[in-house]
């Protein structure tokens, strides 16, 4: 202080006091500020510069920042060292972010901040007091390696915090999940049954795929992937394939959008007359044994009824006394109904009858006159007595 000045400006600065200071010099340790009004200087340790760790007092401040400070402790001159003032600049700021991160946690808020460190598991912000965003708040997704995320600005909501523990714990996977929930909830208000839509299948489960619709997931039950009946999703679908789908269903309380990629294909009754018209004779498997018939499939997803009548020329009293499911057999179409995806077949139409009484064939003389059938007959009888 200038010995000039004037005794009556001189500030009485007392421990606990919040201070004005301008920095006069960086050191590597600590930073040298003047106090107007101060009688002497004072002193920021490098410790007390900011809540993070920082290697050199550069790192936090520059020459001719000014600075709000704490007085923590006041160092009076003696004959072997002049007084000076010990500062902190960490607990102003973290007194005045408790404050301000108070009125965030409880208003929901969102907090953008630059990440400052990557640590063992997770990162670290300066907020104006430290910051913690555990590995598993990080992303709504696995991420191996944090290492490029130094120096990238993301944004958090506060998840815990403890002032008297100083403790501030941050998640950026809650705004991501926040944002997707908005954006799942237009999806869903703008989609309506019976809308055809592309998607992307995004997962693929043993009873079913889900599809990506553009921020919200509908679920085709096996049932609805094909009209051929498949057992294994994975043989007729993969992980990030477009489908073109249509909306059976949406419930938007529950969150829930049924869809259906069968019905977006042409069926595979479609061209039925054309593939199998009335006296074609197919090759089929038999699927389904009822007590009046057999179901056989002659194409994909393309079943026709065989009636136990027309099975077997001999009476039967039941399908299974002669056919097995999965058994291949031919058939023969009697009648073909498109609209109601109906098709009846005959078994018994390509088997000989062997049932038929054996009639002994002759032939009529081309010309008979003078004979009369009795004549002729009378001849065969004649013989037969013989």
């Amino acid at each position: 202080m200038s010995e000039e000045m004037n005794l009556n400006e001189v500030k009485e600065i007392r421990e606990g006091d919040i201070v004005t200071g301008k920095v006069e010099k960086v050191e590597e340790k600590v930073a040298i500020v003047t106090i107007a009004g101060a009688p002497f200087d004072g002193v920021v340790p490098i410790s007390e510069l900011s809540s993070l760790h920082v290697d050199k007092a550069s790192d936090a401040v520059s020459v001719n920042d000014e600075l709000e400070l704490l007085v923590t402790k006041i160092e009076q001159p003696d004959d072997k060292k002049p007084g000076q003032y010990v500062l902190s600049k960490r607990q102003v700021d973290a007194k005045h972010a408790w404050k301000v991160l108070t009125e965030k946690f409880q208003n929901g808020e969102v907090i953008e901040a630059e990440v400052k460190d990557v640590v063992k598991g997770g990162l670290v912000v300066d907020l104006g007091v430290r910051g913690f965003v555990p590995a598993s708040l990080v992303e709504d997704h696995f991420v191996e390696s944090f290492d490029d995320y130094k120096g990238k600005t993301l944004t958090y909501k506060i998840v815990e915090m403890d002032q008297e523990k100083n403790r501030l714990i941050l998640s950026h996977r809650a705004v991501l999940e926040a944002q997707k929930a908005e954006k799942k909830g237009e999806v869903i208000n703008n989609i309506h049954v019976g809308d055809i839509i592309e998607g992307t299948v995004q997962r693929l489960a043993s009873f079913g795929a889900f599809v990506d619709l553009g921020g919200v997931d509908g679920l085709v039950h096996i049932s609805q992937v094909s009209h051929e009946h498949i057992d294994d999703v994975s043989k007729v679908l993969s992980e990030g394939q477009k489908v073109k789908v249509k909306v059976i269903s949406v419930d938007p309380e529950q969150e829930r959008i049924s869809l259906s990629i069968k019905e977006t294909l042409e069926g595979p009754w479609s061209h039925v007359e054309e593939n199998a018209p009335v006296g074609a004779v197919l090759t089929g498997t038999v699927k389904r044994l009822v007590t009046f018939g057999a179901f056989v499939e002659v194409f994909p997803g393309v079943e026709g009824l065989v009636h136990i009548s027309q099975i077997s020329h001999n009476h039967i009293s039941t399908p299974h006394e002669v056919l097995k499911e999965g058994q291949e057999v031919q058939v023969k179409v009697l009648a073909v109904n498109k609209d109601e995806k109906r098709l009846s077949l005959s078994i018994k139409e390509l088997l000989e009858n062997k049932n038929e009484p054996e009639v002994e064939e002759f032939e009529f003389p081309e010309e008979t006159t003078g004979f009369s059938l009795g004549d002729v007959i009378g001849d065969k009888l004649k013989n037969f007595n013989k």
